[in-house]
């Protein structure tokens, strides 16, 4: 006597995570209801099996296990999910912490406010660099070249061009070609600093506007606390009562 597979339509486990919570559930529901009905043909068949021709063990129990290992993988991919979920969970509190918080960024794309734009720079060594900025267009609107020193330091534009012309605010990109003193290229990193005014949840990992630029988290290098609320009134109040003290 054998015992014949219950379902040839049983779906392993995938090994991705991508499957959708209901898609899970229906899937654990449906290896439930295949492994109840396979116990219950097998006990049915046990209690009503030949004593001169007894079931195969050998059978039930290699599908015994081919269910238990399908159920395993199920409850894998189940945790895994879960792990995922508390993931991005983690990540998306992390970045709305850095909401109208001051945040240094490895990029090279600044805004132009006021006239006044402000991009860091940091060469490993002596260079003579040639600074280039562009507009959100991609052309040249500026350049220079003039020798560095190792170091962060900063580079200040006030928005006029090459030709001495005024340009309007808005977003610029500065790169830097630099050559040492062996004729070799040396890299030159840039940094932006600017307050985070939005972030993106939709997206994976999230993404933080600031100035109208979007960076990811690993992209921070440092943040700063803004001064509370609490604070600018203490140190209000300690100028008031220094400029009564000056008034006696």
């Amino acid at each position: 006597m054998t015992i014949s597979a219950v379902s040839n339509t049983t779906t392993p486990a995938s090994s991705s995570t991508g499957l959708s919570s209901s898609d899970q559930a229906n899937l654990n529901n449906q290896i439930a209801g295949n492994f109840n009905t396979f116990l219950t043909l097998l006990t049915t068949q046990l209690q009503n099996q030949n004593p001169l021709d007894p079931l195969d063990t050998n059978q039930f129990t290699q599908q015994l296990v081919q269910f238990a290992s399908v159920e395993q993988q199920i409850n894998m991919n189940t945790q895994l999910q879960t792990l995922v979920s508390l993931q991005q969970s983690a990540q998306n509190t992390e970045a709305l912490g850095y909401v109208g918080k001051t945040v240094t960024v490895s990029g090279a794309t600044a805004p132009l406010t006021n006239s006044q734009a402000q991009w860091t720079f940091n060469p490993p060594s002596p260079a003579t660099a040639t600074f280039t900025i562009t507009d959100s267009t991609g052309a040249t609107v500026f350049s220079t070249t003039g020798t560095v020193q190792p170091g962060a330091q900063p580079f200040n534009w006030n928005g006029v061009s090459s030709t001495g012309q005024q340009l309007p605010d808005g977003n610029y990109t500065l790169s830097i070609s630099a050559v040492g003193a062996n004729g070799q290229s040396v890299a030159v990193p840039t940094t932006v600093t600017g307050v985070v005014n939005s972030v993106d949840l939709t997206q994976s990992p999230p993404v933080l506007s600031i100035g109208g630029q979007n960076y990811t988290l690993n992209q921070i290098l440092s943040v700063e606390q803004p001064l509370s609320t609490g604070n600018s009134i203490a140190n209000a109040g300690s100028s008031i009562a220094n400029a009564l003290g000056n008034l006696f």
